[in-house]
């Protein structure tokens, strides 16, 4: 009982942040917002990047138990440009062979786990996905010892 108690009160947890969340970035509006409102708001971004034109990305990741990633693009006048969830199928097929670790996690955000398989010679990226019926869904990047991308996977795992 204690056990079935604990689950229920985390996926409550869970629920309410993605809420929260969710009510949280509707009230950020592009063209009007600030970037000190973002930071209010979303508190300090994972990472961020200085882009050509004078603006900032912010990425706010919801790894390793959500499934998405909010890059927050603020232009240099500090008004809020964007703000787009980057873990889309599109994004997932714009990764190339040869790719370097940083050209993916400028695209998709900090991923969710980072395995090394010594003998493979390889590093495995994932990303969770939002689930399927029964199954949890993660995308997977596997980078060569040279540091590139090598190729992409899907993995599904049934639900226990």
């Amino acid at each position: 009982m204690r056990r079935l108690l604990s689950l229920f009160a985390a996926t409550v947890t869970v629920a309410g942040l993605a809420a929260c969340d969710a009510v949280t970035l509707n009230e950020l509006k592009p063209g009007i917002s600030t970037g000190h409102e973002v930071r209010d708001k979303l508190g300090k971004p994972g990472i961020e990047w200085r882009n050509d034109d004078g603006s900032v990305t912010w990425e706010y990741t919801r790894q390793p138990e959500g499934t998405e990633c909010f890059m927050v693009t603020v232009g240099p006048d500090n008004v809020l440009k964007s703000i787009e969830n980057v873990l889309t199928p599109q994004n997932f097929a714009r990764v190339q062979p040869g790719w370097t670790k940083d050209q993916v996690r400028r695209l998709l955000g900090k991923p969710r786990s980072v395995q090394v398989f010594a003998l493979k010679k390889e590093e495995v990226w994932d990303w969770r996905l939002p689930p399927e019926v029964s199954a949890e869904v993660f995308f997977n990047i596997h980078f060569g010892e040279n540091g590139q991308v090598s190729t992409t996977s899907r993995t599904v795992q049934p639900q226990r």
